[in-house]
C-alpha cells in the first residue's frame, strides 16, 4: 500500500523555499514501511509491504534477511517517485530486535534444523532458547544488573548459545556477522559494519561506559566471541543518529531509489524509534503536568505486536524486572529504562479470532465497511447502556501473560488467565471478552509504572504511539486505568518519524538552536545546563578519558566519546529535531470518576497471577 498527502500537507513548490526530506524505514514483525517526512515531522508520502515469517515449530520464529531488504527498497521507491532527489537528505533505519546471521562472505547462514539459508533470521519473539537463558540468569553475573536482574529469552545472548549448542556445523562455525536487524540494514546502506549503541546496550550486555564484558562472555560458553575481538558481534560502536561511512552506497542507492552519499543514521531498534518520536513533543497549551516538568516525566508507550514503556532518567536507575538503564540508548546523554509486555497486540487478535462469534463479527464489520475493532467499540456502546463501558467487565478479568511477562515480574513461565466466563458465547460475549483483554493490557502497563516510580522514576504523563494506539478504546483505558493523561501525536506514524529524526540528525540539518528557537526548545527538554557535558563524555572521568585517549587502538567507548564530542551541538541538534518534527495532535485525559472501580479491579488483576503462582507451587509439590 503507498499513499501521498493532500493539498493540506502538500509538498513545497512553486514561489515556496525548496524543502528538505528525510526518509524513515521501519521494519516491524509483519511488514516494512517507509514515510517521507519533511522538516517539519509531517509525512508526506507512505507505503508499506508485507513480510514473510516462517514458525517451523512452536515458539521458533523465523525470516529473511533478503525478503526485507527488498520489500525495504520496494517501499522506498514508492514514496521518492516524482520527488527532486536533492531535497532528500538523510536515511533513517529503525527495526524489531531481531538476529541476523551472515557467513564471513555477508551470505546468509541457516538458523534451523532444516538448512534453509534464506530463513537467517531468528525473530525477536522467538522463545527457542529458554534453557540457555535459565543458565545465563543462574550466573548472576554483574551485567545481568542491566537488564533488571534476568535476561530475557528475546535477547540476543541466549539465542547466540542456541546455535553454537545444536546448529554448530551448519550455522555456528560459518558464522562471520551477527547483526541485529536495525544494524544489518544500516550495513545494507552503506558497507559499515559499526553497531549502534541502541542496539548493542538493549540486547546484547554491551556497557556505554566499560565496552564488553569478557567474563560475561567466557562465563556463558561464548568465549569465542572475545576471541576475535567481538568482530563478529561488533567493536565498532556508534551512537543513534550519527553518520555513519560515507553515507549512502551506489548499489544501495540504486536498490532504494535514493541519491548515492545521502547520510544514513546509526539506528534504533524500532520501539525507541517510536520513543524518539514523541517524547521530545512540544506539549504548551495543553494543561499538562508534564508541561513544567523536565523530560524525564515522561513515558513513552510504544504499543504494537508488543507494549514497550520508555522512561528517561539523568542519572542511573534500576528497576527490578525492567530492562536498563542503558546510557543514550534512545536520547543523547540520558539513562533509559524499559519496560515491556510481550505481544499485546497479537494477544487482542487471538482473543477476538478464537471467539465463536468471530465469523458474525467479521461479516457485520465487513457490512458497515469498518475494522473489526472499530466494529467491537461501537457494539461496545451500543450494548454499555447508561453505565461507563468499562464497567461492562465488573464480573470478567484477564490477566494477558500468555506469552510470559517480560516486565516488572520477568517471569517466562507465566500463562494468561480468564475468570468470570459463562455458557453463552454470542457478540456481547465477545465484545466484553475483547475489553476486558484491553484493560488487562492497560493494568500491566500500570503495573510497570508503579514499578518505575518506586524505584525513582517520578512519571505524570504517558505519550502513545504504535498502531494500538490508533484504537480509541485502548487510549481511554490506559487514560483512566493509570490515572495519566495520553498525549497522540500529530502525527500518528510516529515510529516512522522517529526514524526521520535520526536521518535528520545525520544530515547536518539541525545544527544549532539561536535566539528564540533556543528558547523555546530549552523550555520544554533541557534539564540542565551541564547535561550535554555530562552526556558527552558517558559519566567516564577525565582519567578514564585520558587512559581511552592514549590507547593505540580505537576502542567501542573511544569510537563513540569522538562521535558525540565531534559537534558539541550534537544533543541540541536532537532537541531541534525532536521539538520540530514532533507535534500534540491529542490529548486523552483519565476519567477521574471511575477510579475507585479500576483500583477494585487492579486488586483483582494483581490475585490472579498471586493466584496462578499458588496453583503452580502446589502442583509443583511431592
Amino acid at each position: 500500500m503507498s499513499r501521498i498527502r493532500g493539498e493540506g500537507n502538500a509538498m513545497p513548490g512553486g514561489d515556496q523555499e525548496p524543502g528538505r526530506y528525510y526518509v524513515g524505514v521501519d521494519v516491524g514483525t509483519g511488514s516494512v514501511r517507509a514515510a517521507l517526512v519533511d522538516q517539519r515531522g509531517i509525512l508526506l508520502a507512505f507505503a508499506d509491504q508485507p513480510i514473510n515469517k516462517w514458525e517451523p515449530q512452536f515458539n521458533h520464529h523465523e525470516q529473511s534477511s533478503e525478503d526485507i531488504w527488498a520489500s525495504c527498497c520496494a517501499v522506498t521507491k514508492k514514496i521518492v517517485q516524482g520527488i527532486d532527489s536533492n531535497q532528500i537528505r538523510g536515511l533513517g533505519f529503525d527495526a524489531t530486535c531481531s538476529l541476523v546471521v551472515l557467513d564471513k562472505q555477508f551470505r546468509p547462514l541457516p538458523v534451523n534444523h532444516e538448512g534453509d539459508s534464506h530463513r537467517n533470521i531468528i525473530m525477536w519473539l522467538d522463545h527457542r532458547a529458554v534453557s540457555q537463558v535459565h543458565r545465563i540468569n543462574e550466573t548472576q553475573h554483574s551485567v545481568l544488573q542491566y537488564v533488571g536482574g534476568v535476561m530475557s529469552v528475546e535477547m540476543q545472548a541466549p539465542k547466540l548459545l542456541w546455535l553454537k549448542e545444536n546448529l554448530r556445523e551448519t550455522c555456528w562455525n560459518k558464522a562471520g556477522h551477527f547483526f541485529d536487524l536495525p544494524d544489518f540494514l544500516s550495513w545494507k546502506a552503506t558497507g559499515v559494519t559499526a553497531r549502534s549503541l541502541c542496539s548493542l546496550v538493549c540486547k546484547w550486555t554491551y556497557s556505554a561506559e566499560k565496552g564488553w564484558d569478557n567474563s560475561f562472555w567466557k562465563m556463558i560458553g561464548l568465549e569465542d566471541l572475545v576471541a576475535d575481538n567481538y568482530s563478529k558481534i561488533g567493536n565498532q560502536v556508534l551512537p543513534p543518529g550519527a553518520p555513519l561511512g560515507n553515507g549512502l552506497t551506489p548499489e544501495a542507492a540504486k536498490d532504494l531509489g535514493l541519491p548515492a552519499g545521502i547520510a544514513v543514521a546509526a539506528s534504533l531498534i524500532d520501539a525507541h524509534a517510536g520513543g524518539l518520536g514523541v517524547i521530545g513533543t512540544d506539549v504548551r497549551g495543553h494543561g499538562l503536568a508534564c508541561e513544567g516538568q523536565p523530560v524525564t516525566s515522561r513515558l513513552a508507550v510504544i504499543c504494537g505486536t508488543s507494549s514497550c514503556h520508555m522512561g528517561i532518567s539523568k542519572d542511573p536507575i534500576f528497576v527490578p524486572g525492567v530492562w536498563g538503564p542503558y546510557f543514550s540508548a534512545m536520547v543523547p546523554g540520558f539513562w533509559l529504562n524499559e519496560g515491556g509486555q510481550s505481544v499485546t497486540g497479537k494477544l487482542i487478535d487471538h482473543m477476538v479470532q478464537g471467539h465463536a462469534a468471530f465469523p458474525e463479527l467479521q461479516a457485520k464489520a465487513t457490512a458497515r465497511c469498518q475494522s473489526v475493532y472499530a466494529y467491537l467499540n461501537s457494539h461496545l456502546d451500543l450494548i454499555k447502556k447508561a453505565q461507563p463501558v468499562g464497567f461492562l467487565t465488573v464480573d470478567l478479568h484477564v490477566w494477558p501473560d500468555f506469552h510470559g511477562n517480560r516486565s516488572p515480574l520477568a517471569d517466562l513461565t507465566l500463562k494468561g488467565m480468564v475468570s468470570g466466563l459463562k455458557l453463552s458465547q454470542d457478540l456481547d460475549d465477545l465484545a466484553i471478552l475483547y475489553l476486558a483483554t484491553v484493560q488487562a493490557i492497560a493494568f500491566g502497563t500500570r503495573l510497570i509504572i508503579e514499578a518505575m516510580e518506586a524505584a525513582g522514576h517520578s512519571l505524570s504523563t504517558l505519550f502513545l504511539c504504535g498502531g494500538l494506539s490508533k484504537n480509541p478504546l485502548f487510549v481511554q483505558m490506559h487514560a483512566d486505568i493509570t490515572g495519566m493523561p495520553v498525549v497522540l501525536s500529530q502525527e500518528v506514524e510516529s515510529v516512522l518519524v522517529g526514524a526521520a529524526i535520526l536521518g535528520a540528525c545525520a544530515s547536518g540539518d539541525f545544527t544549532s538552536v539561536q535566539g528564540s528557537s533556543s528558547k523555546r526548545v530549552a523550555d520544554f527538554i533541557l534539564v540542565g545546563p551541564h547535561l550535554w557535558k555530562r552526556g558527552a563524555f558517558l559519566c567516564l572521568s577525565y582519567v578514564q578519558l585520558m587512559r581511552l585517549v592514549g590507547c593505540p587502538r580505537m576502542t567501542g567507548e573511544f569510537s563513540i566519546i569522538l562521535s558525540l564530542c565531534r559537534n558539541g551541538n550534537r544533543w541540541r541538534r536532537w532537541q531541534e529535531a525532536m521539538a520540530r518534527m514532533s507535534k500534540v495532535g491529542e490529548v486523552v485525559f483519565p476519567r477521574l470518576e471511575d477510579k475507585r472501580y479500576y483500583d477494585k479491579k487492579y486488586q483483582v488483576f494483581l490475585k490472579l497471577v498471586e493466584h496462578q503462582k499458588e496453583y503452580a507451587a502446589i502442583m509443583n509439590r511431592d
